[in-house]
Order: C-alpha cells, then structure tokens, then sequence
C-alpha cells in the first residue's frame, strides 16, 4: 500500500512507498537480546544512479556482511561479501561505479608484543559478488616493515566510473644480498582503477604525510603533516601546506594542534571558491570558517553558535561539497546554506514528527535522488530514497529492525545545580509509562572525556529505561561541545569538576524524588567506567551499584602503557602529571569503595588495555571488597558483538537488581 506524506513548501505531496526489505519485529520478551543486538545497518551507500543501495548489516556475533538491493525491490538484497570478524571487519563501502564498490576493512590482533593493534585495508568488490581485489598498496615479499594504515579516500572521482583517488602508504623495501631497494616510505596518493588495479602516482610519498584533502574533482590541495619528535612519538602538532589552483607546488597553510584545538583544522576544499573550509577556536567556541587557498589566507567565519560549539561539516554527494554544518544545543540542529537543501530539511522534519533528526544521508552522481535518515529518541531510525523529481519518499530500510514495535522510552533535557552553583545540562530518561517518582535510577556519565551526549536514541538508556530504570545522563564540566570554559583541562586533570558533577546529578534524582531510597547506581562506558569507579570512590555512600565498561582505572599506567604506542607522549600529555594521577585513579583508591563493582573488558581492546579492569578487580578484592571482570574473547573496546553485548546487559540487569534489593 502507498501511504500520502504532506510536505510542506519543498515537495508538496509525496508518495511513501512500502520498505524495500520487509524485516519482522523481534518480540520484546528477551529485551537484553533486542536492545543488545548490534545496529541493522552499519553503514549504507547509494549508487551513482541510485537504483541500488548496498548496506552492511552485522551477524548474529561481530562479522558483517554487504548486501546490495534496487531500491524498486525488483529483486531481493544480495549478499556479496561476508567479514567473520575474526579478525577481519567491515567498516564501510561506497560506491565508485554503478557496478562496482569499495570498502574499508579493518584488522584487530595481537601484536608481537602482545598488545591489542589494528589495521586498515581497502578491497573492491563487484556489485552482484566477486571479483575482490586488494586495493591498498600491497607490500612486497622484501618490504621492511608493514603499513597499519591501508589508506582511505581522498576523493570519489565523479563521472569516472571505477577509478578513485586513495592515499596509500608505502614500506621501503631491500633485497637481501642485492643492491636492490625501494626506498619510497609514508603516505602518498595514487589515482587506482579499482577492477583492474593499474594505478597512477598523483602525490609522491612523505614519511611524515597524514591527511591529503582533494577539491572533489581530482585535485589534491591541502595535505597534513605530522612531524615526529626525536624519541620517534608522533607529536600533537599538524603542519598543513596548500597549493593553489592549477600549482603543483606545496606553500605553506597553518599548523593545528590536536591537544588544545589551537589552529585551524581544514575539512573540504571548495573548487569554485578556492578556499577550505574547517573548524577553529577563536572565541572560545568552535566555529566554522574557511580560507582562500592563495597568498592572502584570508579567513573569515561561515557559521558560530553564541552558545555551542560547531560540530561538523554536512558534506554532500560524490564530491561531497559543503553544504551546511551541525551543531548541537539539547538535539542536533543543522544550518544549511543551499537554500534548496535548508528548505527541504524544515519541509521534511514536519513530514516525519516523529523522526524529528533528519540527515542527508547520501545523494547520486546529479543530486536528483537523496538519500535520507530520520529518527528520534522514540524511533531508532530509517533510511529513505527520495526523488526530487517525482517528490516521492520510498522508506527502505529500518537501523534497528528489532526494535521494531517496541515501546521507546521518551527522553528529556533537564539541567540540576551543581556544588558550586553551575547548571549542568543532562538528558534523564525514563521507562515507558512511568510516573518517573521512587524508582530505581541510573547515572550513565558518557566516555570520552572529550564528548558529550546528546538528545536522541541510545540502546543503552533505553535497555536500562525498559527494564525500569531511571536514566540521567550528565554533560559534566570535561564534556566537549560547550566551549573552553566547560572544557577545562578535560575530565582526567580537571577529574574533581568532572566526578563532582556526576555525584551531584545523583543527588538531584533523589532530590526530586526520582531515585528511590536506596535504589541508586552508576553505569559507565570508558572514561564513564572511569567516573564510575572514581564517583564510588569519593562519594561510598552515594551508589548502591557499580558498572563499569572497559574504564580507565590508573591513570599512572594509562600512561605507561601510552607509551607503548607512537601517539604514547600524545596521551601522556593529556593525563597530565601532578598529585591528581594518584588522587584520581580509582585503583589507587579502591578501599574506599563501598558498593559492589561489576566490569566488563574485551581482550583486544587497544582504546583502554584490558589490564585497567584487572587491575581495579584485584585492587578491590585486596581491600575485601567486591569485584567481579566478564571477560569478552577477541573484542575491542566497543564490544562490537550481538551476543556478548545481550549477555552484557543481562548480567548488568541483574547485577543491579541484586545489588539494589529488587
């Protein structure tokens, strides 16, 4: 059956056509399993001209698999291409031809050292299966070394069936007993026929060359160099260099650094305006400008938020042009500046109330087909093909099919009174249908530290909101997206601030007659296990529960084993020295803990080492305390696996429950 959408202004009446991929509901009776379930669609790509979509879907553990589908369901999806991740994962596949797609797979294992390490590789592969072909460069049976980076696009080509610009990164090579070696090394971009593999040099390697970023039409004009320090570590520091139109000389652009946000940090290069555009902080926010690519550098602002930060750039299409920005206050908001597109967005946010986040998830090779995202706190999500044309929206496919009729928790931005008087703004979350007073509660302080969480779906909340729970989630002092000034030195050196405005929200939901009494725990994922253990610590009768996802617990050996790794003076820096790595870390200060700790770690997490977790279990079982450590075989630090995230929350749910006397 066709359904009528009225959108305003823009489109006018538009057809919505039944779901290319009809997909059943899971029954809500084993929640754990359909909220722990991985995300339907991991990634989706529309063809140059758009009668296909070719989206990865993830197994019932952490393989994946790529399908591809007409988006008039003349035909069901195909699989093409299955990833069992072990160790190998699909992480996303775009289209360079109608016919044909490349992906970027990536590479989880242990070192020779034995620490968790991955890498990256591009593959092309046939829209209707086979012909996969190693597209990065491929190091010979002599090369000294091997590239952890397999490179990635820098630009699309479009118009130029099959052929891509990728950087690809070289490793010298020498025959032993010869004179024979190549002595080319770092990272370069080639023009790469992805069916054929005939590749042509377009950028000579550097060692110490990061990031290249094209115009979309072939042209290289901005590359980012990342010099090293003697002892061999990567520093903080980005140097980039331009060229200007029709040059083949590199001058230099600016420098950016990637610890204090200090410079300008480019993103796309506009062709016809010749300028980049990127993010800079020169107000205390950050903010979207761009510069003339020639003598002048001229900058001048494109968008500032008086109160936030500019997120990121809304890139569109094949050569993925400018064509607006994001930021985010309580939800995510967009400015665009194609008028067309602004008009489009506000036309199809009333079309879709309940969906009222709305992103342009990908166009075709003229701009005429676009595909579309749409959900909210309540919706997981959906992908549509719309025709600008036509005016008709065909909805495709679900993110979270098994969630499909599962009643959502609603959530809901709210701010409390810190210690010092500051408002902290936070999302609370509560179980469908409930009255939100003397219930269990929750507090779930975001990773990062340099994040922030923000209006919307999240499967944790709501698995936790479905089983009963209250939800608080906090954008503590150490949150990115406020500015500096909430900033701080971020939440490990300014950890007080941070871990004080987390005990506070606990306090308000009892306050305002939430939580019940006695009914108050925390949950938290890396730097919020961290929050977690540290809140127990210095607030022990606060908590009546402890869960804790691969967290941080040292901070002296987080930066120890920092150092095990090129970017180790990187981290090192950002934890800072001084009395607060001791007073700060939750291992160290274990015997205060009053209430039970659960965790959980996967073997091959190389965010946050799986020694963290074991050594904050044997801190506390020394102190007498109790501590439990679910270990996850072969995942890393997003325990990207269906099964063992079900098995996470089941035993989470439980945890709580008997900790909690319910």
């Amino acid at each position: 059956m066709i359904r009528k959408l009225t959108i305003l202004a823009a489109l006018g009446g538009t057809a919505l056509a039944a779901p290319l991929c009809a997909q059943q509901p899971a029954a809500a009776a084993d929640p754990a399993a359909s909220f722990g379930a991985r995300q339907g669609v991991e990634d989706i790509s529309l063809s140059p001209d758009g009668r296909q979509i070719a989206f990865l879907v993830p197994d019932k553990t952490h393989g994946d698999q790529l399908f591809t589908a007409p988006v008039d369901g003349s035909a069901p999806p195909l699989r093409i291409l299955v990833a069992t991740g072990d160790p190998e994962k699909l992480r996303t596949c775009g289209w360079v031809s109608n016919t044909r797609l490349l992906c970027r797979m990536a590479i989880t294992h242990k070192a020779d050292n034995q620490l968790p390490e991955t890498r990256t590789r591009l593959i092309a592969v046939d829209a209707v299966g086979g012909n996969v072909k190693l597209v990065s460069k491929r190091e010979g049976d002599d090369a000294i070394g091997l590239a952890r980076s397999g490179g990635t696009v820098v630009d699309w080509l479009p118009g130029e069936d099959g052929d891509v610009l990728v950087s690809r990164v070289y490793v010298p090579e020498e025959r032993l007993g010869t004179n024979v070696s190549r002595t080319l090394t770092g990272m370069g971009v080639d023009r790469v026929d992805t069916l054929s593999l005939a590749s042509k040099r377009v950028e000579t390697p550097r060692k110490d060359a990061t990031e290249y970023i094209s115009d979309g039409r072939g042209n290289v004009r901005l590359m980012g160099v990342n010099p090293v320090n003697d002892s061999g570590y990567d520093t903080d520091k980005i140097n980039y260099f331009y060229r200007t139109a029709g040059s083949g000389d590199w001058r230099p652009f600016g420098q950016y650094s990637s610890t204090s946000g200090v410079g300008f940090n480019p993103y796309a290069v506009d062709g016809d305006l010749n300028v980049a555009y990127g993010i800079d902080n020169r107000t205390g926010r950050l903010g979207l400008y761009k510069v003339t690519l020639d003598d002048s550098h001229t900058e001048s602002p494109v968008f500032l938020h008086p109160q936030v930060d500019v997120e990121s750039l809304i890139l569109l299409g094949r050569s993925q042009r400018v064509v607006g920005a994001t930021y985010v206050t309580d939800r995510r908001e967009a400015v665009y500046f194609d008028p067309a597109l602004k008009a489009l967005a506000a036309s199809l946010g009333k079309a879709l109330p309940a969906s009222p986040l709305v992103r342009f998830a990908g166009a075709t090779l003229d701009e005429k087909k676009l595909l579309i995202w749409a959900g909210g706190d309540t919706d997981p999500g959906h992908y549509y093909l719309l025709d600008r044309g036509t005016k008709q929206m065909q909805r495709l496919i679900a993110s979270r099919p098994e969630l499909d009729g599962v009643a959502l928790a609603t959530v809901k931005a709210v701010s409390y009174k810190a210690a010092d008087g500051s408002d902290v703004p936070a999302f609370l979350t509560l179980p469908p249908g409930s009255s939100g007073k003397n219930i269990p509660a929750i507090v779930m302080p975001h990773g990062g530290p340099a994040a922030r969480d923000e209006w919307g779906f999240d499967w944790l909340a709501q698995y936790f909101a479905n089983r009963g729970y209250a939800v608080l989630q906090p954008n503590f002092r150490g949150s990115s997206g406020y500015g500096d000034k909430w900033f701080q030195n971020n939440g490990f050196q300014s950890w007080k601030l941070a871990v004080g405005d987390i005990s506070d929200g606990a306090r308000w939901l009892s306050s305002q007659g939430i939580a019940a009494p006695g009914k108050l725990a925390i949950v938290g994922w890396s730097y919020g296990g961290y929050a977690a253990l540290q809140s127990a610590a210095v607030a022990p009768d606060l908590f009546k529960a402890v869960v804790a996802i691969a967290p941080v617990t040292d901070l002296g050996q987080l930066r120890e084993d920092a150092l095990l790794y090129t970017n180790g003076r990187i981290t090192r820096d950002v934890v800072g020295s001084g009395a607060h790595v001791r007073e700060g870390s939750p291992a160290q200060n274990a015997a205060a803990i009053k209430a039970p700790v659960l965790m959980f770690h996967g073997t091959l997490d190389s965010n946050v080492l799986m020694n963290q977790s074991t050594i904050m279990r044997d801190k506390l079982r020394d102190a007498g305390k109790s501590a439990d450590l679910v270990v996850y075989q072969g995942l890393d630090h997003q325990l990207d696996d269906s099964t063992a995230r079900t098995d996470m929350l089941r035993r989470a749910d439980q945890f709580l429950r008997t900790s909690m006397g319910m």
